[in-house]
């Protein structure tokens, strides 16, 4: 069965196009830019075209162009003048919607195919900062509002993942060319949030060091191990929904107990929104937590 989502409401619009469902309204019954069908209810619903085409048209208002003038452009040009807008400066806007109607539409070749354009202009360091950052917080504000799905997120999470993989991994043919500290990756127990953590293990790779990427909900006793084969370990984790706040202090003491001895040069790095609250308080000797990955980065 095809289970692709073809009809929206006003409100899915709003929230992927960032266009006011008042605006929208207005658009249509000043322009007739979108043509809404209407269920039993008397209900506006949209068609995967509708949304395209409205993409579409917040690309180019975003761009300088009236929504009058907009209004005047054949149906069928507007995407040509998206495609000179795109040429003719950044793609961003344009490729955050392609991937959004990617995810809509469990449409994968739509994302490779977008995602294959902006490598052909730009590094893959660029495309996550430029692009995959802003989707990705783009996506956060999507999920609070229930326009999309747990399988719309795990979709699109899962492709820029595998990105991140395939650039990681092509680094890693090369011997680390610094060696003054390692850096351990992991995620604690009930902890499955990890893109952000492959992307710092990217960006390490990309500057020389050795990382040891464990991945998700790793429990604190299986870490200890690593301490028999390499010293100066900088661990770094990241903190989305786990440990909870009143789990964080407890678990900061158990990691300096097992892992933080007096006078060992281990230290452990965190950062993510369960973390934020520590940047407030005064955290155990050798712990850090910083409040967004370029923060982090610096302190390399």
């Amino acid at each position: 069965m095809n289970n692709v989502k073809k009809s929206f409401g006003i409100r899915d619009l709003e929230n992927l196009s960032g266009i006011k469902a008042h605006t929208i309204r207005i658009w249509e019954k000043r322009y007739n830019l979108l043509e809404p069908e209407r269920t039993a209810t008397n209900i506006r619903t949209y068609s995967l075209q509708s949304l395209q085409k409205l993409l579409n048209i917040t690309l180019l208002y975003n761009n300088g162009y009236k929504i009058s003038k907009i209004a005047e452009i054949p149906e069928g040009e507007i995407p040509v003048h998206v495609r000179e807008i795109v040429a003719q400066s950044t793609v961003k806007s344009h490729a955050i919607n392609a991937f959004k109607l990617s995810m809509i539409n469990f449409d994968q070749p739509l994302f490779q195919k977008t995602f294959a354009g902006l490598l052909a202009e730009r590094s893959f360091r660029e495309i996550f900062w430029d692009v995959f950052i802003p989707l990705l917080h783009e996506l956060g504000l999507l999920w609070q509002t229930d326009t999309i799905g747990p399988a719309h997120e795990h979709f699109i999470t899962h492709l820029i993942k595998q990105k991140i993989y395939t650039c990681t991994e092509k680094l890693q043919t090369l011997e680390p060319s610094k060696t003054d500290k390692v850096f351990v990756l992991f995620l604690p127990e009930n902890e499955i949030h990890e893109i952000g953590l492959l992307f710092i293990n990217y960006e390490l790779v990309l500057r020389g060091y050795r990382t040891i990427y464990l991945g998700q909900t790793i429990p604190l006793e299986n870490l200890p191990d690593l301490k028999h084969y390499y010293n100066n370990i900088h661990f770094i984790s990241y903190f989305t929904v786990s440990p909870t706040p009143d789990q964080l202090k407890d678990y900061l003491e158990s990691f300096r107990t097992e892992l933080l001895e007096a006078g060992d040069p281990c230290s452990l790095w965190v950062l993510g929104r369960q973390a934020e609250q520590l940047l407030e308080i005064q955290l155990p000797e050798h712990v850090k937590a910083f409040n967004s990955i370029e923060h982090l980065l610096d302190q390399v």
